[in-house]
């Protein structure tokens, strides 16, 4: 750095916490359940391409030259004094779950933007170039696999793979591009950056529970979506005996009843399990249901012990099929990713970023997937975690962290960019 350039940087926590606010009314709904106003974002939909134009206007805002490439993931780029040297990355993404909170990826990308306002006015020029990157489809929950724009941006999925994947109602990612206006012209695999930092709320209630602001993100842990679709028979459910039906249906609650007996068993490390989808064919009171149709997320921080849990998965559904005549089933992957560290020298830095503020902080693991995950195959990567409040939980219109976590977050943010995006 030079003597001019400050050790430290803080940034206006009022104005990001005005950032938030404002786009959390973008694709807002009042949650009948909790009472509270939540977020519909779901990528690549009207909300959605509203929110990315909001940020894009931030971006330009705040000076940044902006890019969309063919998978419609977005980039501001400030120059730096060497524009040839390697970019420091940041941000997140803005897509949500049909029932989301204010929070999740949001921090990072309008934390990121916050950090470029705050370089400007205090007339800073880094060495190396600094980009705020905003993902397509990180959620998952539209076209069924997460982290898609990441995962293509590093070049892990294909780019044609990505387009043909479709929604619920048929429509594919490809088309919804083009018709929002975000089907860019940059090609969508990404240079290797010097290094990415994601700023992130936690999603979980170690930060809150050891009463600490700030988490340094060793690693994300495995996680595996499947799809089955359990294959039964219809029949009538008054005249025909238990004893001859296929019942799909019942099958299903098998499923749900065995993975959880698999998580309790201890004997798979630590494994989560969790039935997201459900639904029956043909979907009616008075008939035995033909098929059901579910999702099966498994999370583990051990690949080893992942891959025992699906194997046993697998096992059951053959033991399943056996069980009854005419029962059958089948798999689809949907995504799998194995644990990722992080490294450590990204986490090094921003772990003295948050002792120089002055901000208590301590390493844990990812339960939750993120973009950086994927950035990690392309360069040093590392994540601070943000507390959250109700013991953290997200996914949820109850989401929340407080103007000032949030403001701490993006300080240490701000001060590990400055110090990258400065070094040789």
């Amino acid at each position: 750095m030079t003597s001019s350039t400050p050790d430290k940087l803080t940034v206006d926590g009022d104005r990001l916490w005005q950032s938030l606010t404002d786009l959390a009314e973008i694709g807002a709904y009042d949650d009948e359940r909790t009472g509270l106003r939540g977020v519909n974002r779901l990528a690549l939909t009207d909300a959605d391409a509203a929110g990315r134009r909001q940020v894009i206007a931030w971006m330009e805002e705040a000076g940044l030259t902006v890019r969309i490439d063919r998978m419609g993931n977005i980039y501001g780029r400030r120059e730096g004094a060497d524009p040839a040297a390697q970019t420091v990355l940041t941000g997140s993404h803005i897509d949500s779950v049909a029932t989301a909170g204010a929070f999740d990826g949001c921090l990072g990308v309008l934390g990121g933007i916050e950090v470029v306002r705050t370089l400007n006015e205090r007339g800073i020029t880094t060495r190396r170039p600094i980009e705020v990157g905003v993902f397509t489809e990180e959620e998952g929950v539209r076209f069924g696999t997460d982290m898609l724009g990441s995962a293509v941006a590093v070049g892990r999925l294909g780019l044609e793979y990505a387009h043909a994947l479709a929604d619920r109602d048929g429509r594919t990612l490809g088309d919804e591009l083009a018709r929002t206006g975000f089907a860019g012209p940059v090609d969508a695999r990404l240079d290797p950056p010097y290094a990415y930092v994601e700023c992130h709320i936690e999603q979980g209630p170690v930060l809150a529970e050891n009463d600490v602001p700030i988490g340094v993100v060793t690693g994300v842990q495995g996680i595996s979506w499947q799809e089955i679709t359990i294959h039964g028979r219809a029949a009538h459910a008054g005249t025909t005996p238990t004893r001859l039906r296929a019942d799909a249906g019942l099958a299903a609650a098998r499923i749900i009843v065995r993975l959880r007996e698999l998580v309790d068993s201890g004997d798979y490390g630590d494994l989560r399990a969790t039935v997201g989808h459900l639904i029956v064919h043909p979907d009616l009171t008075n008939i035995v249901p033909a098929r059901a149709e579910m999702t099966v997320d498994l999370r583990n921080p051990d690949d080893v012990q992942m891959a025992r849990a699906e194997e046993a998965l697998a096992a059951f559904l053959h033991e399943l099929e056996g069980s009854r005549p005419g029962l059958a089933s089948t798999t689809r992957r949907m995504a799998k990713t194995g644990h990722v560290p992080f490294d450590e020298s990204v986490q090094k830095v921003i772990a003295q970023a948050a002792d120089d503020h002055g901000l208590a902080h301590l390493s844990l693991l990812s339960g939750a997937g993120h973009d950086a995950q994927e950035i990690a195959a392309l360069c040093p990567t590392a994540m601070i975690f943000v507390r959250g409040e109700y013991d953290g939980i997200s996914h949820n219109p109850r989401e929340y962290s407080t103007p000032e976590a949030c403001a701490r977050g993006v300080d240490v943010l701000a001060t590990t960019l400055l110090r990258l995006a400065d070094q040789d």
